[in-house]
């Protein structure tokens, strides 16, 4: 039953609304969103995210939401946002708690965690988010904290080993599914053996240690028994996995690593592909070399960049049959995971 709806809502789209099914668009606070409504409605958009600071009540971004949910077609948005706590928590003021910083989380039992996670995605889904881009799985080594700029220095893990780091990560996706919000965990293989911010550097982007069979990858295994919504792939390099590519770009880590050693079926997005790590791939590229390399939704941080990923999309699908098929196969797993969210 389920994959009889799937493939005939797939069956009924166009090559430009599956396209649009796969990319992620920002809104701001500063953003029109009547604006970002009618980007999502003629380009057949199928994710939202509510990006940086400023957004200060529930009640802003409720407004916003609708307007976004109104300009969708009969597939429905999942309006997603960044609330992992402590600096990474873009929602905030009247009906959102202040979320503690992760290693505070990880000082909780799972038990505890749990249940506040699940009060938090109560709070998101009563302003129209359905999406939570979080939890943290990254394992960073602790006698390197203050060196680890996306991560550690800015107290964004759980504090753990790598099991501890996988019990919370488990508890943080059970508690917000509880409250009625999605998850993805974040940044697979891991970003916590970098120095630099993949968001803004592209120096210190190379995890020269992490393999294959590493701890700190074998957490995010663990993490997906908890069925969360999509796995996130970070824009760093790992130089004993696939030395030449990005995670986000390499099958060698999407496809064989996640998909195949540790058995993920579901939806791969990519970290931020306006990223300074990723600035030198033009940005109509950075999209299909994700679809290419076994992922299925690309979150961009402009809506510049997002106009660009789409058309590089159809523009490859409209001339390589074998890419378009794998359009049809990450169009396929987005709308399967909508379809279990109640999106469809």
């Amino acid at each position: 039953m389920e994959e009889a709806k799937v493939a005939a809502a797939l069956a009924a789209m166009t090559l430009e609304e599956r396209a649009g099914q796969l990319v992620m668009v920002p809104i701001t606070p500063g953003d029109s969103a009547a604006q970002v409504a009618e980007t999502v409605r003629k380009r057949s958009i199928g994710t939202v995210l509510f990006l940086g600071n400023g957004w200060n009540s529930a009640t802003q971004v409720s407004g916003a939401a609708e307007q976004l949910r109104q300009a969708a077609g009969s597939v429905q948005l999942w309006l997603a946002a960044d609330q992992e706590g402590g600096v990474v928590q873009r929602l905030s003021g009247e009906g959102f708690s202040a979320i503690p910083s992760a290693v505070e989380q990880g000082r909780m039992n799972v038990d505890d965690l749990s249940a506040s996670a699940a009060r938090w995605g109560r709070q998101l889904a009563a302003a129209g988010v359905n999406l939570n881009l979080a939890p943290v799985v990254d394992t960073v080594d602790a006698s390197a904290r203050a060196s680890n700029a996306p991560i550690g220095a800015l107290s964004r893990d759980f504090g753990l080993d790598a099991s501890g780091n996988a019990a919370h990560a488990r508890a943080f996706v059970e508690g917000m599914a509880a409250g009625g919000v999605g998850s993805a965990v974040k940044h697979f293989p891991g970003l916590g053996r970098i120095t630099g911010n993949t968001d803004f550097d592209t120096e210190g982007v190379v995890d020269e240690t992490t393999t294959t069979d590493d701890p700190a990858v074998e957490a995010f295994g663990d993490v997906l028994s908890a069925d969360p919504t999509m796995v996130m792939v970070a824009v760093a390099t790992y130089a004993q996995i696939d030395p030449t590519t990005p995670a986000a770009f390499s099958s060698t880590v999407i496809s064989d690593l996640l998909r195949g050693q540790l058995g993920w079926n579901g939806v791969v997005v990519s970290d931020s592909l306006t990223a300074a790590a990723v600035s030198h791939i033009p940005a109509a590229d950075r999209a299909v070399r994700l679809l290419e390399a076994g992922g299925d939704l690309a979150c961009l941080g402009s809506l510049a960049d997002a106009e660009a990923a789409l058309d590089g999309i159809v523009a490859q699908a409209g001339k390589d049959a074998k890419f378009a098929a794998l359009v049809d196969a990450a169009a396929t797993r987005v709308l399967t995971a909508k379809l279990r969210a109640g999106l469809l």
